[in-house]
């Protein structure tokens, strides 16, 4: 029998699940899964705005929009333009009823539960092919899928129940590229990190100018050190290196600020001699504070885990 089992509404952000049907089914294909629900959870940032995972008996299709992402599971048989217009159904109603502040300040799971009556009355009725009437255009639906059909997502692209392995999403159409993992999106830019930035780049601009001019006094005096003109271009490009950290996301991205913050440490000590205490003091603890705030910036697919 071809049926819709149970829907969930999750932040793509963060994979914090707003709502979701009441589900009773403890099968062991049912328990995997919600397994496969909470790893594609974990992951909608990278992924289409449209996708489908194939389990064997069971289908999961989600669809996202304004940062909210909103999944269903049902039978292999269920027929795929009915599942997107219960999803489009649920997108639908549940912007309606919630703003997008809401939404995106929300810090408890499940904090519009409320939303649960809306997706048992929706399913019952998709469940009965009877009682849809014109509630929904299935020619539009039946359309826009020839033309943006929903990615596939295979179930050895998801890895171990544990975590994801990479996702090769090479191409998507309508889409766009995925991000691979290297380069994956961070969390949106908060007022202390844009601080942290500008005054990285301050930090960085005031070391090229005073290496410019160790440059100068180089050239007119024979008998000064080079090294000063060294210290100040490492503390440039550390300081810009910090920027770029804090914008993009690498491999141990964190182990690389703290040794780009011992650093520049090591090079205002060397040029101890040509500042003050205060403009020591100023640029170690620029530095310290952009290092904080690149620890404090994680990517959007490393969330906790709701148990959704």
């Amino acid at each position: 029998m071809s049926m819709i089992l149970s829907a969930s509404v999750v932040r793509v952000r963060d994979g914090l699940p707003l709502s979701a049907s009441t589900d009773y089914d403890q099968s062991t294909g049912m328990q995997e899964c919600r397994k496969y629900f909470k790893m594609l959870s974990k992951k909608l940032s990278q992924l289409p705005d449209r996708c489908t995972l194939k389990t064997g008996q069971y289908n999961i299709n989600f669809i996202s929009s304004l940062g909210v992402s909103y999944m269903m599971l049902c039978t292999e048989n269920y027929p795929s333009v009915l599942a997107f217009c219960f999803l489009d159904e649920l997108q639908k109603e549940f912007i309606t009823t919630y703003n997008m502040m809401k939404t995106n300040t929300a810090v408890r799971p499940y904090c519009f539960i409320e939303f649960d009556n809306f997706i048992q009355r929706t399913k019952q009725r998709y469940n009965n092919t009877r009682s849809l009437s014109t509630k929904m255009n299935l020619a539009d639906m039946q359309t826009e899928i020839k033309l943006r059909p929903p990615y596939q997502i295979s179930v050895s692209e998801l890895g171990s129940a544990n975590g994801f392995t990479h996702l090769s999403v090479a191409e998507y159409k309508g889409a766009g590229k995925i991000s691979a993992a290297p380069h994956q999106r961070l969390e949106p830019v908060t007022l202390p990190g844009i601080v942290s930035f500008v005054l990285s780049l301050l930090c960085g601009a005031l070391n090229l100018i005073r290496g410019f001019h160790a440059i100068e006094s180089l050239l007119q005096n024979e008998g000064e050190d080079f090294s000063y003109v060294i210290a100040f271009f490492l503390g440039t490009a550390a300081c810009l290196y910090q920027c770029y950290l804090f914008v993009y996301y690498t491999g141990w991205r964190n182990a690389k600020s703290f040794l780009n913050f011992g650093l520049i440490c090591l090079c205002n000590m060397y040029l101890y001699e040509l500042r003050n205490l205060w403009q020591l003091f100023f640029h170690v603890t620029v530095g310290a504070f952009s290092t904080l705030q690149i620890r404090l910036r994680q990517p959007q697919g490393k969330s906790p885990d709701y148990n959704v």
